[in-house]
């Protein structure tokens, strides 16, 4: 088939999916090649949709799609190789539409449901569809080769939202291959448990959701990253992320690191009794703004994890940024059309967009947590391993005096951090949490 239509969306995630409806409601004729059996069938992110942009998009978009629970509680773990300090946070508020717009999902439920409402907006849908390259025409990206009979498809502008790990925007000069540094990857089991034993263990009611985030030595004694547990109606997401050049220079094997993380005990109370329906694993990119690519050339844009999008800080937000992306990479689209104009001079208008919006915003803000979290090395094992201890000394009953008690809590802390470098990294990680 040798067609033509006015865009191109490759991916059908929240980014692509967002900027075929967008197009679609505004009257323009767009396709979308998704190269998984269906929407969502090669997709994962960790569970939590953030929905400002969609309940735009869709007010009280959450009546009729596939959501799991509104989270109403979160929970910041920091653990130890078998300890754990946390607290709990649970606002009411957020048990009322629209719910903190923080809902956990299943993304082959939820993406399968948004390009259907992007189909019905007007928006084609191709599934099984892979892309393979580009076709460049005076320079500029003017279709793509889909691999199927006669795959030449032209369109004035291409938005490219295929993932992190996107060949089409190395193919097209706007980033090079990714660098481990400023990846992870993503590991996660969907583990199935009654709502009932859920909500018991939860302390939740209803359609409530808990969010659940582990740090220090989540992972095992030095190794950087974190976990999570999501609750879903009759399952958990339970899953880990760590960056890439970690697992090359220890030699770890991620499904290791996630069941060292299920054998935690703050972890293993809480799945236990359940059954693992499904195991996943997704590239996320967590390089940050100064990781960013290029994000427009000549008839194309990049928009959601394949421009970086994910905020690298403890806010760890993806989707809203994601579906932000594309709605202002269709706006862009459609005011190039307006003009009849698909330049990059034109399309830098999307760069203008981002910039006034939250995402760049954000991403700037946080531009150093990336680097941050690296040279913090401490938070992966000596700051985790100090605190439990002196925890525990602290709480221990004996007929000790409190003045020798605390005098002790000092010896402690100084005896695996000095001073100095507690000093040095409670001032870095004021640039990964302000």
């Amino acid at each position: 088939m040798t067609e033509r239509y006015d865009c191109i969306v490759v991916g059908a995630g929240p980014a692509g999916a967002a900027a075929a409806f967008t197009l679609a409601k505004a009257g323009l004729d767009v396709v979308v090649f998704e190269r998984g059996e269906y929407p969502g069938a090669k997709n994962m992110f960790g569970g939590i949709l953030y929905s400002t942009v969609l309940n735009r998009l869709m007010p009280g978009f959450w009546a009729d799609a596939p959501v799991e629970r509104h989270v109403v509680k979160r929970r910041y773990s920091f653990v130890s190789n078998d300890s754990e300090a946390a607290f709990d946070i649970r606002l009411d508020a957020f048990n009322r539409p629209p719910f903190n717009n923080s809902f956990t999902t299943l993304r082959a439920r939820f993406d399968r449901w948004f390009a259907a409402k992007a189909e019905e907006a007007g928006a084609l849908v191709v599934t099984g569809a892979v892309v393979d390259d580009l076709i460049i025409k005076d320079g500029a990206v003017a279709g793509v080769r889909v691999r199927m009979e006669g795959g030449e498809v032209f369109a004035d502008v291409v938005i490219i939202a295929e993932g992190a790990n996107s060949l089409l925007a190395e193919k097209a000069g706007l980033k090079p291959k990714p660098d481990s540094a400023n990846m992870s990857l993503g590991v996660k089991e969907i583990i199935s448990l009654p709502k009932g034993v859920i909500d018991d263990r939860f302390g939740l009611e209803d359609a409530e959701g808990a969010a659940v985030e582990f740090f220090g030595e989540a992972l095992g004694p030095g190794v950087p990253g974190g976990g999570f547990i999501y609750t879903n109606q009759e399952s958990l997401s339970v899953g880990i992320a760590c960056p890439i050049s970690a697992l090359k220079e220890k030699g770890i094997k991620p499904n290791g690191l996630i069941d060292g993380f299920k054998r935690h005990p703050a972890v293993s109370r809480l799945i236990r009794g359940g059954a693992t329906e499904e195991y996943l694993a997704h590239i996320i990119p967590e390089g940050g703004y100064n990781a960013m690519p290029e994000l427009v050339t000549g008839g194309a844009l990049l928009a959601g994890d394949c421009a970086g999008f994910v905020n690298p800080s403890l806010y760890k937000e993806g989707s809203n940024l994601a579906m932000a992306s594309g709605v202002m990479a269709a706006e862009t689209v459609m005011e190039a059309k307006s003009r009849g104009d698909f330049s990059k001079k034109t399309l830098e208008g999307y760069v203008k967009r981002l910039e006034e919006s939250f995402v760049l915003k954000d991403l700037r803000r946080y531009k150093d947590a990336p680097d941050v979290l690296r040279s913090t090395t401490g938070l992966f094992k000596d700051y985790p391993e100090a605190v439990m201890e002196m925890l525990t000394r602290h709480f221990t009953i004996s007929e000790e005096s409190k003045a020798d008690a605390h005098k002790e809590l000092k010896r402690i802390l100084k005896g695996r951090v000095s001073l100095l470098r507690l000093a040095g990294d409670v001032l870095r990680l004021r640039k990964f949490v302000r």
